[in-house]
């Protein structure tokens, strides 16, 4: 005989739970002041979807780079004494560095071909974000595209439209891909949220044995993000929109910020 340690814990055991991903098909290669909002009413009705008030839509954050006219060519960029010096110490072009300067808020580490920045959004990151690839180049190759200015407000917009569109009321995030510290590999995370909690506040609930819970917090758009990015891959499979369907919390309005650890909290700056 098998015994549970508590009701709770036995009802949790019995419960089943699911979590739908659909990759949305056909969402084209886009451009600055493309329409996103019809272009995934279109591709959910290609595949038979039809989108429910509760459902999280992922983005990848390219796609709204892109739209938002994010894209800067390295030939125009005229790079400062400091982008200089710090591209002589880290091996990058130094227009890149100029590039990342003035997206950065504080440079915190640097090695061979790397620059920790504290990006002026608050998140730390590797080279302010910026990147080449899945870019549209030309013959000079030197497009380089930015995270948007305002992934919150970017996702405040687009749940906005679709609500105005077909009257639900849907989550949004976008997802960025992030190297993590201690561990190899990157993974996604959420830039931009809205319509969601992205930091879930779990203190004061119970456990399975009716324990109070005292510090636990779920980056909850941190980990939508990273499902999302099992489908949404990292390189050619052009699947930039993610359907998420039955995430087991309850929603409120939020935003990305809420995942921004606080500089006095942060033991390692």
């Amino acid at each position: 005989m098998i015994r549970h340690g508590s009701a709770a814990a036995t009802d949790s055991i019995q419960r089943a739970v699911e979590l739908r991903l659909v990759a949305l098909p056909g969402i084209p290669l886009v451009h600055e002041g493309d329409d996103l909002a019809s272009l995934i009413l279109g591709a959910l009705a290609d595949c038979g979807e039809v989108l429910r008030s509760g459902d999280v839509l992922v983005i990848a954050q390219k796609v709204i780079s892109k739209i938002e006219g994010r894209v800067r060519r390295l030939s125009a960029i005229v790079p400062s004494p400091a982008a200089i010096a710090l591209a002589d110490k880290t091996k990058k072009d130094p227009r890149l560095a100029e590039l990342m300067l003035e997206e950065s808020s504080n440079v915190l580490r640097h090695g061979h071909e790397v620059i920790v920045v504290e990006h002026r959004l608050g998140f730390v990151m590797a080279n302010a974000g910026i990147d080449q690839s899945n870019v549209e180049q030309d013959s000079y190759n030197d497009t380089v595209l930015l995270l948007p200015r305002d992934p919150d407000a970017s996702c405040a917009r687009l749940r906005a439209q679709l609500q105005e569109k077909i009257r639900v009321d849907v989550g949004i995030i976008i997802n960025d891909s992030h190297g993590r510290a201690w561990r190899n590999g990157t993974v996604g995370v959420a830039l931009g949220a809205a319509g969601l909690p992205a930091l879930l506040d779990l203190r004061g609930t119970t456990d399975l044995y009716n324990r109070k819970l005292r510090t636990t917090e779920i980056g909850l758009a941190d980990e939508i993000a990273a499902a999302a990015s099992l489908l949404m891959g990292q390189a050619n499979e052009g699947r930039p929109v993610i359907l998420v369907r039955g995430v087991p919390y309850p929603r409120r309005e939020g935003n990305a910020q809420e995942l921004v650890r606080s500089r006095e909290l942060d033991l390692f700056r």
